[in-house]
C-alpha cells in the first residue's frame, strides 16, 4: 500500500510544492485571505503544523503569502531566508491576476536575485493563489 499513497499525496496542492512527510515548513504573511486548505494540505503531508513566522526553528521550506501592498518584497525574502535549511525553497505565493493584491511577476524575477534567490518555476497553486518557486543559486555555479 505505501507504494499507492506517495503517489496520491503528491497529486495533492502541498505535493505539487514538493514537500515530503517530516519536513517543517514556516508560514509568513498570515491573513484571513489565505487559503486553508492548501494550509491544511501542507500540515497533513508533512504531519506538521505550520510554523509562525516568530519561529526560531530551522525549516525545510518556507510559504509566504506575499501581496501587493504588503511592503519591499526583497527585504521580506531575506527573511524567509534566516531559518530556511540548505537546499530549502521559499514559495511565493501571491493573488492571481485580477484579484486584490496581484503582484507582477517581473516584480518577483526583479526582486529574487537582489534577495540571493532565484525563481525557479510559477504554478497556479490553488483557486486565489499563484507560488513562485524560489531557491538560492546551487554551490560552485559561477
Amino acid at each position: 500500500m505505501g507504494a499507492t499513497a506517495e503517489p496520491a499525496a503528491e497529486q495533492t496542492m502541498a505535493g505539487r510544492l514538493g514537500l515530503k512527510p517530516g519536513q517543517f515548513v514556516q508560514e509568513f504573511g498570515y491573513d484571513d485571505d489565505v487559503d486553508d486548505d492548501l494550509r491544511l494540505a501542507i500540515e497533513t503531508l508533512t504531519g506538521n503544523e505550520l510554523a509562525d513566522e516568530d519561529s526560531q526553528d530551522v525549516v525545510d521550506a518556507a510559504l509566504y503569502w506575499w501581496r501587493d501592498e504588503d511592503g519591499d518584497l526583497v527585504d521580506s525574502l531575506v527573511d524567509a531566508l534566516t531559518n530556511l535549511a540548505e537546499g530549502g525553497v521559499i514559495w511565493l505565493l501571491t493573488p492571481k491576476a485580477g484579484r486584490d493584491g496581484h503582484v507582477e511577476h517581473s516584480e518577483i524575477e526583479e526582486a529574487a536575485p537582489t534577495a540571493g534567490l532565484h525563481a525557479t518555476s510559477t504554478i497556479s497553486v490553488c483557486q486565489d493563489w499563484t507560488g513562485t518557486r524560489l531557491a538560492t543559486p546551487k554551490a560552485g555555479r559561477r
